[in-house]
């Protein structure tokens, strides 16, 4: 399986589920090898719509809107937040995702995604909250002290 990424792999917030540490986890099967990072196959596909802003969001949780984006609120302050620590600590921007998908549109988005988040290695899809691939970079992960960290 090379870097494979959907539609309905990005949530609301902008976030590509296709590069989580848990989506790869799932796909890499990596319960199988020992190495404990909870699974997931992403928030629109589990329903879940977005897991880091739903719960306080009424039109996501009533499904008024597609992507944050389009509400009136966009950027809200729980949306900030969340892009700040993703800027901080995994090198990506949920609000710079979004303006992209706004701007250009899903299609290609996706595929400056597949580009951008592609191993050079091997072609699968580097994790954006440590940097490995799951794939090829296996022993750096086994021997990894934190697995939600990029190395600097």
């Amino acid at each position: 399986m090379l870097n494979i990424m959907k539609i309905e792999l990005i949530a609301p917030c902008g976030m590509n589920c296709g590069i989580c540490s848990s989506y790869l986890a799932l796909t890499n099967d990596l319960k199988q090898k020992n190495i404990r990072i909870p699974y997931c196959s992403g928030c629109r596909i589990r329903n879940k719509q977005c897991s880091f802003i739903k719960k306080r969001c009424d039109k996501l949780l009533n499904n008024k809107i597609k992507y944050c984006f389009e509400c009136e609120d966009f950027p809200c302050k729980r949306l900030k937040d969340l892009d700040k620590r993703y800027r901080t600590y995994f090198r990506m921007s949920m609000i710079e995702n979004l303006e992209n998908i706004k701007k250009e549109g899903i299609q290609k988005f996706i595929r400056k995604q597949k580009k951008k988040w592609a191993c050079q290695k091997c072609g699968r899809t580097i994790c954006c909250h440590n940097g490995i691939c799951f794939n090829c970079d296996f022993k750096t992960l086994q021997t990894k002290k934190n697995l939600y960290r990029w190395e600097k």
